[in-house]
């Protein structure tokens, strides 16, 4: 049984900590798997506007859009073994938000990551993005990584080009309705 604690932080923002299995841990981040009781932590994040200004086009997910992308998560496991999955401070186990894979094409992973506010610029992006493309290298066999980002998020594209992703062009992204950066990451030379 999974132990969930809710509780109030300085700055009155709720806080959700649990104990889980991890299936990769880095220094200060455990990696989980979607499950369909997890609605709690998909509003936590996708609930919350500053999390998903540049994910779609209306800049705030339903609670029916919530609930569909935790489904699609999920789905993603079960059908190719990836997902955006639930991350989670080591030291605390705080809910930090989601980094993870999805099918892109063949041999191909799309790279993405979702935090929490409070999480923003402690460098745990990178920290879950560089597990997650060792993951999908090693474990995966992956050819390539695929990423994207709206383009009025620079610090995705920050996040990117410090892990070493390399510019490719726009494409079209319908969730937003704009044409995105997009990038490539492999580890032969192009």
């Amino acid at each position: 049984m999974r132990n969930i604690l809710f509780e109030l932080n300085r700055s009155g923002l709720r806080r959700l900590q649990l104990k889980r299995d991890y299936f990769i841990r880095t220094k200060r981040i455990g990696f989980s798997e979607w499950t369909s009781n997890d609605i709690v932590f998909a509003e936590l994040l996708w609930g919350d506007k500053a999390v998903t200004k540049y994910i779609c086009s209306s800049g705030e997910f339903s609670r029916e859009d919530i609930e569909a992308r935790l489904q699609q998560e999920i789905r993603n496991q079960k059908e190719y073994h990836v997902q955006y999955w639930p991350i989670f401070e080591l030291k605390s186990n705080e809910f930090i938000g989601c980094c993870g894979l999805r099918p892109h094409q063949a041999g191909v992973y799309e790279i993405g990551f979702h935090l929490r506010p409070v999480f923003w610029g402690q460098g745990y992006a990178v920290e879950a993005a560089r597990a997650v493309i060792q993951y999908a290298f090693s474990s995966l066999r992956a050819e390539a990584l695929f990423a994207g980002h709206n383009p009025k998020n620079t610090a995705s594209r920050h996040v990117l080009e410090k892990l070493g992703f390399r510019y490719i062009g726009d494409e079209y992204y319908e969730p937003t309705g704009l044409y995105h950066p997009s990038y490539k990451l492999s580890l032969k030379q192009d």
